[in-house]
This record gives C-alpha cells, structure tokens and sequence, in this order.
C-alpha cells in the first residue's frame, strides 16, 4: 500500500493559529441522534411549526452556503424563506430519509454531516421547475458546524439536476455514467453508525485523506502522452492502492455512478483530468474532515479551482474561464480499502460560470 499519513490537514489556509479539539465518541453519537431527529422533524412538520424548528436547529445568525442559486445566505429567517419555506411548499407531504450521518471535530469546530433524501410528491414549482405530481427525491448532502447544540454554519449541495431529471427534463449533455437514487452504504449502518473507536476513526480518516493526497500526480500534464495512455496511466495510478476492487463511486446528476476502478476512469475521472488540465486542490483547503468508524467526509467551499481547458467533461467546448467547484466527499471504508465513494459537486454551479443556466433552459 502507498504510504499512510500520520497528520495531513488540509483545512483552510486563511487559519494560521489551528486548535484541535478532542470530542468524546459519546458526545458526537448525541449530536447525530440529536440533529437527525430534529432535521427529521424539522421535514414533517406543519407550516405554522417551521419557525419553532428552525429556532431549534440553527442560531439565529447562522451562515447556510448552499447550492447555485441559492449560494451564500446569512441568518436563520433567509434560512427559511431561501431553502426550507419553498422546499416544503413544492413538496407538501415532505419527509427525510437518511443513508449516511458522520459526525466528529475538525481543528477547533464540530460538526455533523448527512447523506438524505427529501421526499414528497412534487406539487408545486421550485425554483422555475414545473411541478409532476409525482413522487420525487432531492438528494442533499450536508455538513453543519455546531455550537452549543445549534448549528452556526451549513453547507448543504441538493442535487438540483437529479431533481430537474426527475422532473423529465434533461438541459445538459448526456451523463457517462449511470444516473439514478444513491443507496445507502452496503453495509446497512449508515444512518445508526454508533462508533466509539477513535483509533478506527483516524485510520479511516487518514486512508482518504492518503488516497485525495495521490490524486496531486497527474499524467494528464506529461507532455506527449494520448489520451488512451492518460487513461492507462489512471489506471495504474497511486490511487489503486485505496480503491476497492468493487468500489462504487457515486457521481452527481450529469456525471453518475460508476463501478470499478476502470469505470471511474472512463466515466468521470479521465474525463474530468482532461478538462480541467490545469486545477489547485489545496489553494483554499477544507472546511472539514471528520473520520467517524468505518466512515469518513471532506468538504471545500470550494474545493478546486481549474480553468476550463478542453471539451471532454459534460461534452461542453472548452471556454478557457476560471472556475472553482463545490464538492463534499463521503468515503466507507470497508475490508480495509475504500469501497464507496459519494461525491455532490454542484454541477449547477459549475455549469453558471461556463454561460450554461440550466435553470433557463428547462423552461425553452
């Protein structure tokens, strides 16, 4: 195996003074029971109750930078009117259904993270989408910083193409791998992960924070090579040292799930590298990275700047302007290797700096 790291922080770099803070296993398992149920809760209640939860939930100065459009909003009442008013209000019979939650420290801030899914019959229009009347999905993964039990700072990606493809629309380019719902992970313990081993939980951390280290060697800048030797050279890549050999690793809507080391190549990574030749992983850093069991997450707001070089990614020409990406990485270690990987990118966000509204385009 590629050697491991003992301490790699890649948080953000605008903190010259870091704290680390130890929080006990007990604590972080009440922390995720506590939020869960109150997100729960927050999903299922009546309108005239959403202030009460939100009140709950979040500190009333709380910071929420979320997906495009709603970006960057400031204060629990934005909070309500930007994401959970209109949310609830198109899916009137809304409930939660949670695949994933991690919870822990990173340097002096503790957090808690979801995989979920919002559910409901999709009655009435979201942000420009026309309604179905059907049933639906909005995947939403999130990482919110607590502080005396509210949340002072969230990140939340909703998959808002999923949800445009849902609805029976498709604006952009057809997806190389397969699009559909993220299961919950193979194991079945997604949800209830009652951890207490923090030696297990720094192992995990460490494996995908080792992996995210190999991704800095790029055959894709060597000069010389085609495109079929990038792709071999991918695949022959430090980071197969970390992949298990039936790894799944679940895209967002545009790009999609893929199976195997190859098929993350082929789908998204070789693709991607051939695109954004040209990108920084580190110049800001991440926001969290939390180890929890068998589980670990990063987060960047952003996470990568690039500039966007070729045509390959999404089949878009290449515009030469610069863009930087929303990204969370959710990671199960599992028979030692990692075997499942889900990653929200904002691809919205994404598409907005290229020209491309998607927002605009479902409604031609």
């Amino acid at each position: 195996m590629a050697n491991e790291i003992k301490s790699f922080d890649t948080g953000e770099k605008n903190n010259s003074n870091v704290i680390h803070i130890h929080l006990d296993s007990k604590q972080n398992i009440k922390n995720k029971k506590y939020f869960k149920n109150l997100f729960n809760k927050l999903a299922e209640c009546p309108p005239n109750e959403i202030n009460d939860y939100l009140g709950k939930i979040y500190h009333q100065e709380a910071e929420l930078n979320a997906f495009h459009p709603i970006n960057e909003v400031k204060g629990v009442e934005e909070i309500k009117n930007k994401l959970w008013k209109p949310i609830k209000k198109a899916l009137p019979d809304l409930e939660r259904r949670n695949n994933l939650v991690i919870g822990g420290a990173f340097r002096d801030k503790v957090f808690v993270s979801f995989i979920s899914h919002l559910t409901g019959t999709f009655i009435n229009e979201w942000l420009g989408i026309p309604p179905t009347n059907k049933t639906i999905y909005l995947r939403t993964c999130e990482a919110h910083q607590i502080t005396n039990n509210k949340i002072i700072k969230s990140y939340v990606l909703i998959d808002t193409v999923d949800f445009i493809r849902q609805a029976g629309h498709w604006p952009i380019n057809k997806s190389l791998g397969i699009e559909g719902m993220w299961p919950s992970p193979i194991t079945g313990d997604g949800e209830n992960n009652e951890n207490l081993d923090n030696e297990l939980s720094l192992r995990s951390l460490n494996q995908d924070l080792s992996m995210q280290r190999s991704l800095n060697i790029k055959p894709e800048i060597e000069p010389g090579l085609s495109k079929n030797e990038i792709r071999e050279k991918l695949i022959n890549h430090p980071q197969q040292d970390y992949w298990h050999p039936k790894m799944m690793w679940y895209g967002p809507s545009g790009i999609g799930t893929a199976r195997g080391l190859e098929g993350f190549v082929d789908h998204h990574q070789l693709p991607f590298r051939m695109t954004f030749r040209e990108r920084d992983y580190w110049k800001i850093g991440h926001y969290v990275e939390l180890g929890d069991g068998n589980y670990s997450m990063t987060g960047g707001w952003h996470s990568i700047d690039a500039i966007h070089g070729e045509k390959d990614w999404l089949g878009y020409e290449a515009t030469g302007k610069s863009v930087t990406m929303r990204v969370m990485d959710f990671y199960h270690h599992h028979e030692g290797l990692i075997r499942e990987n889900w990653v929200p990118i904002d691809i919205a966000h994404i598409l907005s700096q290229i020209d491309i509204d998607i927002f605009k385009l479902i409604n031609r």
